[in-house]
């Protein structure tokens, strides 16, 4: 049987690391907009996180996003949703000191993490990457062989597999080359 849904209200989703770029978040949004018709309706955004094992209560999502959603939309647009990602970033977890935000990036990685590591090895191989891209709706969740290269560019001990500071490097690699 599979892992426990997790709630979404845990600190398991949340978008506000300082360095998820507008580059990043368009990617996020793109990905979100499954029919893309440019917005991304409340019903998208919950598929989304249900595919990433996130249980969100429908209700709670759309007190969260209906006040961002401009009058006669049926959902966010790219610069709403870039207002909520604020919005949620200020609210909910302000600026902190370096330190909590050192602590607050670290924990969030690990909780990203654990979105790839499927089975809770302590690894992410390359079927769970494959998995998790393929949920996603990304097109190399279809292609092994690039799925593959993803892991050996990142796999410091070459053990086939991407271990949590190898998976840090790879996530701080990718928000300092699409800055």
């Amino acid at each position: 049987m599979g892992q426990p849904m997790k709630n979404i209200t845990s600190s398991s989703f949340r978008l506000r690391s300082p360095s998820l770029n507008s580059l990043r978040l368009r990617r996020i949004f793109d990905m979100f907009d499954k029919n893309g018709d440019s917005m991304i309706t409340i019903k998208e955004i919950s598929q989304a996180l249900n595919l990433l094992g996130l249980h969100t209560d429908l209700t709670e999502l759309d007190s969260i996003t209906r006040s961002f959603i401009k009058p006669g939309n049926e959902g966010l647009t790219y610069e709403d949703f870039v207002a909520l990602h604020e919005s949620l970033g200020d609210t909910y977890f302000g600026i902190g000191d370096v330190e909590e935000n050192e602590d607050q990036e670290e924990s969030d990685l690990r909780e990203a993490f654990k979105v790839f590591d499927e089975n809770g090895d302590g690894y992410i191989c390359a079927k769970e990457l494959q998995a998790v891209l393929g949920k996603l709706g990304l097109n190399e969740g279809n292609e092994i062989d690039r799925v593959n290269k993803m892991i050996v560019s990142f796999d410091t001990n070459h053990d086939g597999r991407v271990d949590f500071s190898e998976f840090k490097t790879m996530m701080r690699t990718t928000l300092i080359t699409t800055s």
